[in-house]
């Protein structure tokens, strides 16, 4: 039984207190992440003077090593809790940023963003899983969309703290808040140790059993391989070209500066930050195959719009069209948040949702490695407006496979409820056997529901053994 939700106001999600904490820390450390996320290859290139291609080679690593983390984060959680792998996980990542700050070779370089990488890859199945599982099923829509808006403020404050104080004629700059992302990680651990104990208990008691469920066995589930799929294919043509694609084209062909991406990709996250809750209220009620189709049309138009600014001739109005399309991507993801996570978790059985956490993190990280080579690759090529009217092709594709998945989901991983609502009633179920003569018995079950107006209702059924 999940912990009494506290009282939030009619705008915020309904959701219980331990999950507003997870999420409070999961945004600390978003801030960090913000401090370094567009520093590494800078950092690697002009700081410790490593060519091109080898600081290339080390943002890629943190890329690579998730491939491992993934799974590796997915099984700890079920077999030591998501909690203590969460735990875990944040510490291995203050470390990799730590040895960061304190890098001074090529091989140190390496070592420390391939354990980063591990570090936060082991950390994003952990912390679905737990969330998931504080939040309960009627509420995990609501705080995977918490969650992301959460992420995007704390990215983007984060990104405006580099902005302020990192610089390359102070190469202390970069070591500072390297270490300061350290730091954001590791205040979040003393947070998840003292959690409150049904929090605690609750994790230990529902998702920390003994392997039950391997990868070979979640595997053989055709509705998660179809979700897998799907994800893996839209996040390679959305996010995968958000930073390297749209980057590239908007400042070549499309003839904008660093100014005017900044601009785009500040508008990108305070879309999210600010719209993410209305996008959910307006989803309540409606099917999450819906919102991933949703998104996908709005990731379509995303990419139209980025072909027309790149045909504009560079000044305020091709600006203007890169900043608009960066908004209208940020809908998609605001659309997509509530829905694929969730779904995930639905279909996971009791013991294994680490696991298909894991697999569901490895089709983004799959996405995030497909999407910029694919991106990269093109624009080489000089085919920049090609690629784009691809990934449009490739989201009209996506949105029309995901109305086709509707039929392959039960219900019940299907649909948007209102944690409002639902979070206020847990039932609680006392069965009484009242035998009946010596040749036979039978069961009256009666279920109290215990709601916030503090009245039960009560229900008699009675069944023979």
């Amino acid at each position: 039984m999940t912990e009494s939700p506290g009282p939030r106001g009619a705008f915020l999600p309904v959701l219980p207190r331990a999950a507003w904490v997870v999420l409070g820390g999961d945004f600390v450390s978003a801030i960090g992440s913000g401090l370094t996320l567009p520093c590494l290859f800078i950092y690697a290139h002009r700081v410790r003077d490593l060519s091109y291609g080898t600081a290339g080679l080390v943002v890629s690593v943190i890329a690579l090593a998730s491939l491992l983390g993934n799974p590796v984060g997915g099984a700890a959680a079920d077999r030591w809790t998501p909690r203590r792998t969460l735990m875990a996980g944040l510490v291995v990542a203050a470390g990799g940023s730590a040895l960061l700050a304190l890098a001074r070779t090529t091989l140190a370089l390496f070592g420390a963003a391939g354990l980063l990488g591990l570090g936060v890859s082991v950390i994003w199945p952990a912390q679905d899983a737990l969330l998931a599982h504080l939040a309960g099923p009627a509420a995990r829509s609501a705080v995977f969309s918490v969650r992301h808006a959460c992420l995007n403020a704390g990215l983007g404050l984060g990104a405006l703290g580099a902005a302020a104080v990192v610089s390359v004629a102070h190469p202390g700059t970069f070591a500072a808040v390297y270490l300061a992302d350290a730091a954001s990680f590791l205040v979040f651990v003393p947070v998840l140790a003292h959690l409150g104990s049904p929090a605690r208990q609750a994790s230990a008691s529902d998702l920390g059993r003994p392997e039950r469920t391997r990868y070979r066995e979640v595997l053989r589930d055709k509705a998660f391989l179809r979700v897998w799929a799907l994800t893996a294919v839209i996040v390679t043509v959305s996010f995968g070209q958000f930073q390297s694609g749209f980057a590239g084209y908007a400042t070549r062909p499309g003839g904008i500066g660093t100014r005017g991406l900044s601009v785009a990709f500040a508008a990108n996250m305070a879309t999210v930050a600010c719209g993410q809750l209305f996008v959910l209220r307006w989803l309540e009620g409606h099917r999450r195959t819906t919102g991933v189709a949703l998104a996908a049309a709005a990731w379509a138009a995303t990419w139209a719009a980025v072909i027309i600014g790149g045909h504009l001739g560079g000044g305020g109005a091709a600006e203007t069209a890169f900043a608009a399309a960066m908004v209208i991507f940020a809908l998609g993801e605001s659309l997509l948040s509530p829905t694929l996570p969730a779904i995930i978790n639905d279909l996971a059985p009791p013991g294994a949702s680490g696991r298909y956490n894991g697999l569901g993190a490895m089709a983004f990280t799959t996405g995030f490695l497909l999407g910029p080579a694919s991106g990269g690759l093109a624009l080489g090529a000089g085919e920049g407006t090609a690629l784009f009217a691809v990934m449009l092709l490739a989201c009209a594709l996506a949105a029309a496979a995901a109305v086709r998945l509707d039929r392959h989901l039960p219900s019940a991983a299907n649909q948007i409820t209102s944690s409002a609502v639902s979070q206020r009633a847990l039932p609680l179920v006392v069965r009484v056997t009242i035998r009946h003569g010596p040749a036979g018995s039978c069961t009256r079950q009666y279920a109290v529901l215990l709601s916030s107006c503090s009245h039960l209702a009560v229900r008699q059924e009675e069944s023979p053994l």
